[in-house]
């Protein structure tokens, strides 16, 4: 069996071999997997490898997608600039 480099969370830094070594070790869940391998804390908050990482955990339980429970999202969901945070600015929405 080839190594697999495939990225899956790049954020994280998570490959696909890591992912499939943690399915094997019987971890079956989003949200475990999400602890175990921090994949979908980076900055992006999985909105890339979400889509991803549902793909293959479907695959290899034989679950339909639609099965499988999802992480949720942790604040913040949308990029905030320091400026705002540190009360420099307004909110560009509310400007």
């Amino acid at each position: 069996m080839t190594k697999s480099k495939t990225i899956i969370c790049r954020c994280e830094d998570v490959t696909l071999e890591e992912i499939e070594a943690v399915i094997e070790k019987g971890y079956t869940s989003m949200d475990e997997i999400k602890r175990i391998t921090r994949c979908g804390m980076g900055q992006c908050q999985g909105r890339t490898c979400r889509t991803l990482l549902l793909a293959e955990l479907a695959r290899a339980t034989k679950t339909h997608p639609n099965d499988i429970k999802v992480t949720t999202y942790r604040p913040p969901v949308k990029n905030v600039k320091m400026s705002v945070i540190l009360g420099g600015m307004e909110d560009e929405e509310n400007s």
